[in-house]
């Protein structure tokens, strides 16, 4: 029987081991075959143990396998499931693991689960400390390891996706060229041939570039959501959940999934009252999002004391989620 922590008018957070959990759920005519999005920052294949769990080497590579027939298992046909999974380097070593490749092909190549990669993402942080610290910042041989993958996959060539539902606004040189009418058209060194007025129409935005920018690179730029290579600073100090935090002198899950990067995916590939589950739910961005963008939500953790934490999301003013504790919240 699945345990539940807490729950929303849209969701319910789960306590227990990932595998064990999704197992039960499949059982669930309600949910299998029903979920919609599956998104999700599984523990990284670190060297260094870390307090919210994570596995190494060929053992790490052999985990994430076994769960996509879990994964595909509890996925609608036309489902997605967005997995980040972060760098790693060689123990002792100035040499960058293969384990992340290795991880995706392993569970994207999984015969259980007919898995297909749609899309590659890079999720980049300014934000991050220099690491690994040996050889940015102690030996300077090199550079700051500053980003992470971000993998789309699905049962169907096809999924459900709408990039009109996540356009951005146009440019400054776009406006200018709406107003103006005319630009260079013709034939380019590259081959391809631009009409006379293949760029004039004005459609709600333009379509997302390889870059998404939360913030602006440059001082005084504009910011434009969404986008699609993730420009990410995970530094969101006077967010709800990180002041409830401070106030109640908690500590922060340490590896929180940035809210618009949620959101983007959620916007992207769902559609309200579609279902949307985080096997590694931690202090549970994905069901904060999914609830703010009238969603319904499963979050699964390990870790009581994240799944407690998480709770904090709920009692954020700009929703309405009437968060109910489980039977045995108080035993945790």
């Amino acid at each position: 029987m699945a345990k539940i922590l807490y729950s929303t008018d849209l969701g319910k957070y789960y306590l227990g081991e990932c595998t064990k959990q999704l197992k039960i759920l499949a059982k669930q005519k309600t949910i299998k075959g029903k979920v919609q999005l599956i998104i999700t920052s599984p523990p990284f294949p670190l060297n260094k143990k870390k307090e919210y769990g994570n596995l190494e080497g060929d053992e790490y590579v052999e985990w994430i396998s076994k769960l996509a027939p879990l994964f595909s298992e509890l996925l609608a046909e036309d489902g997605s499931i967005v997995i980040e999974i972060g760098n790693g380097w060689e123990k002792g070593r100035p040499v960058q693991s293969l384990l992340s490749m290795k991880s995706l092909i392993a569970f994207l190549e999984n015969p259980d689960a007919n898995l297909r990669l749609c899309q590659e993402f890079i999720c980049y942080n300014p934000a991050r400390l220099p690491s690994p610290a040996q050889w940015v910042t102690i030996n300077r041989i090199r550079t700051i390891d500053s980003f992470t993958h971000v993998w789309w996959m699905a049962k169907s060539d096809y999924p459900k996706a709408d990039n009109k539902k996540v356009l951005r606004p146009y440019s400054k040189s776009m406006e200018k060229l709406f107003k103006k009418g005319t630009y260079n058209a013709g034939k380019r060194p590259s081959d391809h041939i631009i009409s006379e007025d293949g760029f004039l129409t004005r459609h709600e935005g333009s379509i997302m570039p390889n870059f998404l920018e939360f913030e602006p690179v440059n001082p005084g730029d504009k910011v434009r959501l969404p986008q699609n290579t993730l420009k990410i600073a995970n530094t969101k100090s006077n967010d709800y959940f990180t002041r409830r935090c401070k106030k109640l002198d908690m500590v922060p899950h340490p590896a929180r999934m940035p809210m618009e990067l949620v959101s983007f995916f959620i916007e992207f590939l769902t559609d309200e009252g579609d279902l949307v589950l985080d096997p590694f739910g931690g202090s549970n961005t994905t069901g904060f999002c999914a609830e703010r963008l009238k969603r319904r939500w499963i979050s699964i953790e390990l870790n009581s004391k994240y799944g407690k934490q998480s709770a904090i999301r709920f009692e954020d003013p700009t929703i309405n989620a009437n968060l109910t504790k489980g039977s045995n919240w108080d035993e945790y």
